[in-house]
């Protein structure tokens, strides 16, 4: 399945980095929840990521609707963008909340 194909499916994401926490390498704090689909393989061989925004507490596990994909245009490695069903955010908010991370990069929203 292309990362793209995941648009508006309904995923579970295992919270790997929660809300608050460090990033074990680089010590920056994730200000969104930030995990992964289990049994999924992206570019960059691992597991595919994803961000869970539009909530305000950490989590272990969060059921929701991807609304897009951040394609890392120098890296093979895109990001699912999760919210609770119902639930939007422009470009520019993603942008703004996934900006800790994704500022390394040249990326491009995809809906």
């Amino acid at each position: 399945m292309q990362t793209r194909d995941y648009i508006g499916k309904i995923v579970k994401v295992k919270i790997d980095r929660p809300l608050g926490s460090a990033h074990p390498n680089h010590g920056f704090i994730y200000p969104v929840n930030y995990g992964y689909i289990p049994g999924t393989i992206s570019g960059d061989g691992e597991e595919l990521d994803a961000y869970v925004l539009g909530e305000h507490k950490p989590l272990e596990t969060f059921e929701g609707r991807v609304i897009a994909v951040i394609q890392r245009l120098d890296d093979n490695d895109d990001k699912l963008v999760v919210m609770a069903d119902g639930r939007n955010y422009s470009d520019e908010q993603i942008s703004a909340l996934v900006e800790f991370q994704e500022r390394w990069f040249t990326t491009k929203i995809l809906r």
